[in-house]
């Protein structure tokens, strides 16, 4: 999985409670709260890279005196955002990875991180990685997961639709031509039937080779995310048979009855072809109904 380790000194924060304390020495003068956390910190690291802070810090220090406190609490990602961005702002170690670059972009979007407030800021340093995640399909799939956390914010950046895109293009590529560790996902099995977990079948392979090697890596995806995939990937003309197929393997996982030869009964036997057709035109109309 792709990383980017950002600043070189050691932690200089330590928890106490529901509060992050600076250890460097100095007295806070400084404490940004979020939810239930308080971050005890110094003006200076914060408005020296935050546009916003920047604003907040001159509106307020005429009237509280030497030390403020402000409230955060519609930052993308939360206090553990904040956390990683404080420490990005003191210059500590920290690490961009898939599974959280996508909240530091959305925070740092809201807090004004811009070059104008130092070379190297954290937007163009998360935008630059973004760019890295994007390229492998293993980071891609955790980056657009991530959306979820922060989805208003992921729309409006245009994350969600970049990761969707990269996905669905490596979905009609051959997967040789790309980064793509095997396997993204494992199927866990029960140790009481090794053929069922939750009522879902664990017994069809994890680990594709031939077209269907993104079916179960894409099958994670809560429904919404999965529908606009399938649409992008559909776009770009893939084949309407491992469209419809990927479709099944989706509603497999999430309709256990479907994994048992008794609920095929219960269909009358209806054709493999024709429900794999069925599926797919549901999922379409399901899709311009939630557009």
């Amino acid at each position: 999985m792709a990383f980017l380790r950002l600043g070189s000194k050691p932690e200089v924060f330590h928890r106490e409670g529901h509060s992050w304390v600076c250890t460097s020495g100095l007295p806070s003068d400084i404490c940004i709260n979020i939810g239930e956390m308080s971050f005890e910190l110094h003006k200076f690291p914060l408005l020296s890279r935050s546009g916003l802070l920047e604003k907040l810090i001159e509106e307020c220090s005429s009237g509280e005196g030497p030390s403020l406190s402000l409230r955060l609490d519609d930052i993308p990602g939360g206090a553990m955002a904040f956390e990683l961005i404080s420490n990005f702002c003191y210059g500590v170690r920290t690490e961009l990875t898939a599974h959280n670059v996508v909240s530091i972009r959305c925070a740092a979007e809201y807090l004004q991180m811009t070059e104008d407030h130092g070379d190297g800021n954290l937007i163009m340093q998360t935008e630059s990685f973004l760019n890295q995640v994007l390229g492998n399909w293993a980071d891609s799939i955790a980056a657009l997961e991530a959306c979820e956390e922060v989805l208003p914010h992921a729309e409006e950046l245009h994350i969600v639709p970049r990761c969707i895109d990269s996905l669905a293009t490596k979905a009609c590529s051959d997967p040789s031509s790309f980064s793509r560790p095997f396997p993204v996902r494992e199927t866990k099995k029960s140790p009481e039937n090794a053929g069922l977990w939750n009522g879902i079948s664990t017994a069809t392979k994890t680990r594709h080779t031939g077209e269907d090697w993104w079916y179960q890596d894409v099958s994670f995806l809560t429904l919404p995310l999965y529908k606009r995939l399938i649409l992008a990937i559909e776009s770009k003309g893939l084949r309407s048979e491992s469209i419809a197929a990927s479709v099944e393997h989706y509603a497999r996982r999430y309709l256990p009855l479907m994994n048992r030869q008794s609920s095929f009964d219960d269909l009358h036997n209806v054709n493999t072809d024709d429900f794999r057709s069925r599926s797919k035109d549901s999922l379409r109309r399901d899709c311009r109904i939630t557009s």
